[in-house]
């Protein structure tokens, strides 16, 4: 049996962070799935003046702040990403394609989605569209793989697949220039379908189509309701109580996807709270 941890955290920005510091203080045994790198949103914050103690600081430098107080507290992100999440009753299955984290709680805190499902995405999920380059890989050795991607640093990802698929197209939705293996094809198109019967098969954009037998598609987060089968939303984000409840007990949620205002330090207020609410939770769990 794998290790059960108390509780999973899924986002490493503002709200997940303050969530984990809660959980390191409660000593729970906890897990925290996110990035490493700095956060695009908050590095590109020129001056943060509404963060109480951290008066006309960029993002980048309360971002370097919140990397040093998890040095101090010891705690360290795991670089993996989350697909789904399943309610198993007494505790909750997170699915990193074939490989599968237990805990009896979770915290959502995976920030906005950035840019709506694609036609025949959702249909196609699993049949050939991915979230994760990396971790399923090795399904596309010697196949045409494309990347749809929302962040320069996936980059690596796109890098990584083209020494194992065949052809590797690249799709970026960011201004930024991309820098690529030569081997990579870059298409600066707008992607609008993804078409395939039991299995993805091209991909149809605004001025060209193309063929190709696997879509991974980057985006900074998955949509809540794809995460978490079950999960009430209310206009796109999810619906929590003043003490991060969500309608699935011992699941919490906080920050960016729980709705407006998108403030960093609201951000981190909730994720103080479900951090909290978990740990309560937990406790009365080990005292059935």
């Amino acid at each position: 049996m794998s290790e059960r941890y108390d509780i999973a955290i899924v986002g490493s920005g503002p709200a997940g962070l303050s969530a984990a510091l809660n959980a390191k203080i409660r000593k729970k045994n906890f897990i925290i799935f996110g990035n490493k790198e700095l956060s695009g949103k908050l590095t590109k914050a020129h001056e943060i003046n509404n963060y109480l103690g951290f008066y006309r600081k960029s993002g980048k430098e309360i971002q370097e702040e919140f990397n040093n107080h998890l040095k101090e507290m010891d705690i360290s992100i795991t670089e993996e990403r989350i697909n789904t999440i399943y309610a198993m009753g007494d505790y909750f299955a997170l699915m990193v394609n074939e490989k599968m984290y237990e805990a009896t709680s979770v915290i959502l805190a995976t920030g906005v989605q950035y840019g709506k499902l694609f036609d025949g995405e959702e249909r196609l999920l699993g049949k050939g569209v991915g979230y994760c380059a990396t971790c399923d890989a090795p399904l596309y050795k010697d196949k045409i793989v494309t990347i749809i991607a929302y962040n320069k640093h996936e980059e690596e990802e796109a890098n990584f697949i083209a020494s194992i698929a065949s052809k590797v197209y690249y799709i970026p939705m960011y201004i930024e220039e991309v820098e690529v293996d030569a081997s990579i094809e870059i298409i600066k198109d707008t992607p609008l379908e993804i078409i395939g019967e039991d299995k993805v098969s091209k991909l149809k954009l605004n001025n060209s189509e193309i063929d190709t037998d696997g879509i991974f598609i980057l985006r900074d987060s998955i949509s809540p309701g794809q995460l978490v089968p079950g999960i009430i939303l209310a206009d796109n984000h999810i619906e929590v109580d003043r003490m991060m409840k969500t309608n699935i007990p011992g699941c919490f949620a906080s920050g960016d996807v729980v709705g407006k205002p998108y403030q960093y330090i609201k951000s981190a207020g909730e994720g103080n709270i479900a951090g909290l609410s978990a740990a309560s939770y937990v406790d009365s769990i080990n005292k059935k």
